[in-house]
């Protein structure tokens, strides 16, 4: 065999964060939140892979090219049209809500990208993606997904209780936020019920469905929790403050790591952020909506969420706002740590 022809790999500081989330219906001001999000605390390049209906699509280029160039510039955005590569596409469509089977197309279609972080559009980052994206190191040699459980406790867990489908460990998987190794997802055969041999992710997409899909109810998340519970070892467990929903606060504090570390990445499923519900995580979003984007965070972001908590004490959630605050104030102090340095190296050469 002749010998495989090395890349030249650009250097880590150059290299691109990937984030990936698909977009439709009225998802969109919802997707650019949490975009904001991602380039308000990171720190290293991000790639945004935006999957959006064609109506979106000019919409979304022209909210991103009004951020101002000082954030422009630590991002670049590409926006693609929704497509399913294998079975009907239809039927890939309808299921669970618009769109959002395209996620498990990801591993196909971005066939030069190493490395994504999926997330769902009603996702906020607490913190920098350089923390999400430092877990792909921590992989073991079989490992190529990373997501969260479903719940932390089985008895009162969806999957445990009603799912009638093979899932993942004694809670199932929640996919809201989803970090992939794509080069190993589509190197690899899959166990499955289907034949003996093993499948490529590709191939098993469509009969899986096909299988399963009179017994599915959350759609694509489901499927991926039949695929992991064939192939357990594939799977990178992270705990639950990279996908902090409203179940891990509105019965009783149940995040154990959540209350050590903080919220590292804010999920606002049920649509919590648009309803009365779950009035902290409203705040959140639309504290992060509000910021303008030159403005100190702590003066136009910070401050604002304290006073906004201050309303939400009568709720289950709102009685930990230490929970919700905790990364966010030490992303703010490294920020301003770092721009004091910049600012006294600076001076410091007269």
């Amino acid at each position: 065999k002749p010998a495989e022809q090395k890349h030249p790999k650009e250097p880590p500081s150059l290299q691109c964060m990937h984030l990936a989330v698909v977009a439709c219906g009225d998802r969109l001001e919802e997707t650019l939140i949490m975009l904001k999000s991602a380039v308000l605390f990171s720190s290293r390049r991000l790639c945004f892979h935006i999957f959006a209906e064609d109506s979106l699509k000019p919409e979304f280029e022209t909210k991103l090219k009004e951020w101002p160039s000082s954030y422009t510039k630590k991002f670049e955005s590409n926006i693609y049209p929704i497509t399913f590569s294998v079975g009907n596409a239809q039927e890939w469509k309808k299921l669970f809500k618009p769109c959002a089977a395209q996620r498990l197309f990801l591993p196909v279609i971005l066939k030069d990208v190493d490395s994504l972080l999926y997330v769902d559009t009603d996702v906020l980052f607490l913190r920098p993606i350089d923390d999400i994206w430092h877990l792909l190191r921590e992989f073991n040699s079989t490992q190529l997904a990373a997501m969260a459980p479903e719940h932390e406790m089985p008895k009162i867990g969806w999957y445990s209780r009603f799912a009638r489908h093979p899932y993942y460990g004694s809670t199932g998987l929640n996919s809201g936020v989803m970090l992939m190794n794509l080069t190993r997802i589509r190197s690899t055969h899959f166990k499955n019920s289907l034949i003996p041999g093993g499948l490529t992710w590709e191939e098993m997409l469509y009969p899986l469905y096909q299988k399963y899909k009179n017994y599915i109810t959350w759609g694509d998340q489901d499927l991926l929790n039949i695929i992991f519970y064939f192939n357990p070892e594939c799977l990178y467990v992270f705990p639950c403050q990279w996908n902090y929903r409203p179940d891990h606060c509105m019965y009783g504090s149940n995040c154990r790591g959540a209350e050590e570390e903080g919220v590292s990445i804010l999920h606002g499923n049920r649509g919590v952020y648009h309803d009365d519900k779950q009035p902290t995580f409203k705040a959140l979003y639309e504290v992060i909506r509000d910021f303008p984007f030159e403005d100190n965070l702590f003066q136009s972001l910070y401050y604002p969420l304290q006073s906004r908590f201050l309303d939400t004490v009568h709720t289950l959630c709102g009685r930990i706002p230490q929970v919700f605050l905790k990364q966010i104030e030490k992303t703010m102090k490294k920020v301003y740590e770092n721009r004091v340095i910049v600012y006294l190296g600076a001076n410091h050469r007269y």
